[in-house]
């Protein structure tokens, strides 16, 4: 496959704002479904641009950030997903709606080096965002 495709993102990066990001590269992905949460779209973002730079369709963090049109910080916050343990990205993907799961929240958890932590401090944030105190929601 020769040739330039542009690949088009859209993200809800800030308070209610959505911010279109073009992220060009070879491949192609799905339409955003707004149906899904937010954390599990950037988790899925995190996940795709990895493998854009593994495939060497774009060269780094910041080449990512530039076509993405955010800050390389953000790009860094959204990155630093890749962290948490993988059956907890698993989770993101798939979790129904939360109202306070958001990626502000899991940067303490990505921090964590001892994956069994993470769980742990998953688990709580999971709880508190679903209102839950007794854990109705059962996350593996």
């Amino acid at each position: 496959m020769s040739g330039h495709q542009e690949i088009t993102f859209t993200l809800n990066l800030g308070h209610g704002n959505r911010e279109k990001a073009n992220l060009q590269s070879k491949g192609r992905i799905g339409a955003v479904d707004d149906s899904i949460p937010r954390i599990a779209r950037l988790m899925g973002l995190a996940i795709r641009i990895e493998g854009l730079i593994r495939d060497k369709a774009i060269h780094d963090y910041a080449e990512a950030a530039r076509l993405g049109q955010v800050t390389r910080a953000r790009m860094t916050q959204i990155m630093k997903l890749l962290s948490l343990a993988p059956d907890i990205q698993e989770q993101i993907l798939f979790l129904p709606p939360l109202s306070r799961l958001n990626e502000r929240n899991l940067r303490p958890i990505a921090k964590q080096l001892d994956w069994e932590e993470q769980r742990r401090m998953f688990q709580a944030v999971v709880r508190r965002s679903s209102g839950d105190g007794d854990g109705g929601l059962e996350v593996r």
